[in-house]
């Protein structure tokens, strides 16, 4: 089984916000599969199913952004998932609104959600799809601009991205990710 999870914030107040791009995500992909986020554990929301032939476990953590590994974790472990059957998918301020890219391991590059997945995981080896929400043109401080909601103007790019995103992780069902990478991130 393979896990991907969509960092996010919980609740309403941020709900289409750029810093829940990956909630946004896997949002896009429970459309695409007619499928709902009907269990609850270990702080997560989540369901099961098949995509393209592979079981896939979805996941939005409930834990609010910087928590979020406090949720992957257990689930990973109670399913007995490896990291390198994981996929986390989160916003990036260094690439431009609907940007897609797709990594293998790495560090958290400053993003908290990661970051705490990384101490949960106790590695660095997860594949990661980030999806850009541009920086702040303005002196808008970063934190107010990642839990803000999109221009109307970056709307298309954004849209563009996330389905570009969705097709990524159904594309990954069938093909190893490195292919994945190789072809979405160019």
């Amino acid at each position: 089984m393979k896990c991907i999870a969509g960092l996010g914030n919980p609740g309403r107040k941020y709900a289409q916000t750029r810093h829940n791009i990956g909630f946004i995500t896997i949002d896009e992909l429970l459309h695409r599969n007619q499928w709902k986020l009907e269990k609850e554990k270990f702080h997560g929301l989540y369901t099961i199913g098949h995509m393209n032939g592979e079981k896939v476990l979805l996941l939005k953590p409930l834990t609010f952004m910087n928590a979020s590994g406090e949720a992957i974790r257990p689930l990973l472990d109670y399913y007995e998932i490896a990291p390198q059957d994981l996929l986390v998918i989160y916003d990036d301020l260094d690439l431009p609104a609907g940007k897609v890219r797709l990594r293998q391991k790495g560090g958290h590059g400053g993003h908290n959600g990661v970051r705490s997945t990384i101490d949960q995981l106790k590695t660095k080896e997860f594949n990661r799809l980030r999806i850009g929400i541009g920086r702040p043109s303005n002196a808008m401080p970063v934190v107010d601009y990642v839990l803000g909601k999109f221009h109307k103007e970056e709307l298309p790019d954004v849209v563009n991205g996330i389905k570009r995103a969705a097709d990524a992780c159904e594309a990954w069902m069938q093909t190893p990710f490195s292919q994945v990478m190789n072809e979405y991130n160019q």
